[in-house]
């Protein structure tokens, strides 16, 4: 999909005024979450798969599995590639569909509950919704918050999840409710979570572990600290943490806007490098080594119209 933004910082702000937030839900959200806000979205997304893992019935498959013991990074690669996949291109595109069926393919090996893959697919609108609205450089639009939960009902519909509420705020009730319901301590939770943590942790210098694992301890609320058994994190540090991302967002302000969207590009993808040239979104999750690429690792330009993964 080629886009070209307004002039000005606030140019795509004016070109999502234009919009319909269900007809146009990708172009929308595709501007929001690869323009406006890449870093903070994906940030909000790991903490979004973070949460759904206080999910005992959750947790207790992934558990099963060993992969979140044995290959972390992997698993994560592979959800975060395989939602980039539909972001940058659109979930009725050439790999929009192969993504689904990926997806669909690893999630029919198991008996999966409907209201636990319900759950996960609240946590790709609502989590990333509420991190903007606190760390972002702008509020979000009313049409971007629309369309970022139209997009999500589509990619759910085409995954075969059955009752997805029709409206934005039926489905953030049920995802409130949801948690209440269920999140609670388990053995499966910790195991998991510390799985996840020690993963954030690799991405950082090993002096600097215990700071990532108290800032993480820091931005979690109670709900989620005590589903997962962790301590509760230092309020000082939650304020430390909070100006910081803040004061982020600030500066963002006085910076131009991105005029492409590259969401799939990571060359320095540890499990996929040079990703996406030479790959498939259906080589993605596979049960062996991930495949070798082939080709000399390079960038995209412009934007672009086995085991269970998290979603």
């Amino acid at each position: 999909m080629d886009v070209t933004p307004k002039r000005g910082r606030y140019g795509w702000l004016r070109r999502i005024e234009e919009l319909d937030p269900k007809v146009d839900n990708h172009e929308i959200h595709l501007i929001t979450a690869g323009c406006e806000f890449p870093w903070d979205y994906q940030r909000a997304l790991e903490f979004a798969l973070f949460r759904t893992y206080c999910v005992p019935t959750i947790s207790e498959l992934l558990e099963k599995t060993g992969e979140f013991e044995n290959r972390p990074q992997k698993r994560y690669d592979d959800t975060s590639l395989l939602m980039a996949e539909m972001l940058e291109h659109g979930y009725d595109s050439e790999r929009g569909r192969e993504s689904l069926r990926t997806i669909n393919r690893m999630h029919g090996k198991y008996d999966i509950d409907n209201d636990d893959l319900l759950y996960v697919l609240t946590t790709f609108i609502y989590e990333p919704i509420d991190w903007i609205d606190r760390y972002g450089w702008r509020r979000l639009h009313p049409k971007e918050r629309l369309a970022t939960f139209h997009f999500y009902r589509e990619v759910g519909i085409r995954m075969g999840i059955k009752n997805i509420p029709e409206s934005y705020t039926e489905f953030a009730r049920f995802k409130l409710d949801y948690e209440e319901r269920t999140f609670r301590y388990t053995e499966d939770n910790h195991r998991v979570g510390k799985y996840t943590l020690d993963l954030f942790c690799s991405w950082f210098p090993t002096a600097l572990h215990p700071a990532v694992r108290q800032g993480v301890y820091a931005l979690m609320d109670d709900k989620m600290a005590h589903a997962f058994g962790f301590p509760a994190g230092s309020p000082t540090l939650r304020r430390i943490a909070v100006a910081s991302l803040r004061a982020k967002a600030r500066g963002e302000r006085f910076m131009p806007k991105r005029r492409h969207s590259r969401t799939t590009d990571d060359s320095k993808n540890k499990t996929y490098p040079g990703y996406p040239r030479g790959y498939r979104p259906s080589q993605l999750g596979a049960l062996a080594d991930p495949p070798t690429c082939p080709y000399t690792p390079e960038r995209s330009v412009g934007p672009r119209a086995e085991q269970p993964t998290t979603l």
